[in-house]
């Protein structure tokens, strides 16, 4: 029997971020919304291009068909589109052979106050207005970033990589560093609070979610040797020590094992990201992801790093 949705990890997507629209939104922006909802009726048949989500969603789906008797996953589309004009991203949904079926349309609003009610442990979106309402009420959300994207559809591996600080956890440490712009008196902080783990961030949720499904994977590897772990996480954080040891002792007070997790301290996160070709990098510093190339990238425009 198939897990109901509040026990399952549900992912919302908006159909920004699922494909690439484009010339939708150019013909909306230019010729208004008579002329999009002709457009989009005229090309219902047409598939649209996969969007920088596409790979991330793809593979996470496929982790139902690893454990068919639990069947964890959940995507649910979340568009602005009315119900009419999304019928072409139904179609292509269709043809990509994604296992999407529940949907909800708001004909030109925001769906962010709907997160919470379909339990989902992300949103996300190309708009960053939508993205930045709902973490403004406490909802896990991220912007997608425009870049180019390649989705070998032979490999079925789903790399995700965060950043810590304002992803993971809140923005406590951040924040003193902010306030002083003293790397000094972070490392202070950080090293006095050693053993107290922190507080959860806006990804908290979802992260220990594909945690268990981690665990999940070890204990079918250990019962079927010829089975592939489709998961691998890492954590891509500006940290170094003597900051890293409580962020390893934040884990391990969750209960989480990552695959990599790299600290930095300064260095070009995407030196490591080339190597790592995640599928989908979350981080709250849109600076450091205006810096890297052809990596699928998520905004999480939360805390002190995005206070204007």
């Amino acid at each position: 029997m198939a897990y109901p949705i509040d026990k399952k990890l549900v992912v919302g997507i908006a159909s920004s971020a699922l494909f690439d629209l484009t010339e939708s939104d150019n013909v909306f922006k230019s010729m208004g919304e008579e002329a999009y909802r002709q457009f989009q009726e005229d090309n219902i048949d047409k598939v649209l291009e996969k969007g920088v989500a596409f790979p991330f969603i793809r593979r996470l789906l496929g982790l139902n068909d690893a454990f068919p008797e639990r069947q964890p996953i959940e995507v649910v589309l979340l568009s602005k589109n009315s119900p009419e004009t999304g019928l072409r991203v139904f179609h292509s949904i269709q043809h990509y052979n994604l296992n999407i079926t529940r949907a909800a349309f708001f004909n030109g609003k925001s769906p962010f106050e709907y997160i919470e009610a379909f339990n989902a442990s992300l949103f996300l979106s190309a708009s960053h207005e939508d993205v930045l309402q709902a973490i403004h009420v406490g909802f896990p959300a991220g912007q997608v970033l425009d870049t180019i994207i390649e989705d070998n559809s032979i490999d079925s591996e789903l790399r995700l990589a965060f950043d810590f600080d304002g992803v993971i956890i809140d923005d406590e440490a951040e924040e003193i560093y902010e306030e002083t712009k003293d790397l000094n008196k972070f490392h202070e902080n950080e090293t006095s609070k050693i053993l107290k783990p922190h507080n959860p961030g806006p990804l908290s949720d979802l992260f220990q979610k594909i945690s268990f499904f981690q665990k999940l994977e070890r204990k079918k590897r250990k019962e079927d040797k010829n089975y592939v772990p489709l998961l691998k996480v890492s954590i891509v954080t500006a940290r170094n020590a003597p900051s890293h040891e409580r962020m390893i002792n934040t884990l391990k007070d969750w209960e989480i094992n990552v695959d990599n997790a790299f600290f930095l301290g300064g260095i070009d996160k995407g030196r490591i990201l080339k190597v790592l070709r995640p599928h989908m990098f979350f981080d709250d510093q849109k600076t450091h992801l205006n810096q890297i190339d052809n990596i699928p990238m998520v905004h999480i425009p939360f805390g002190v790093a995005n206070k204007v």
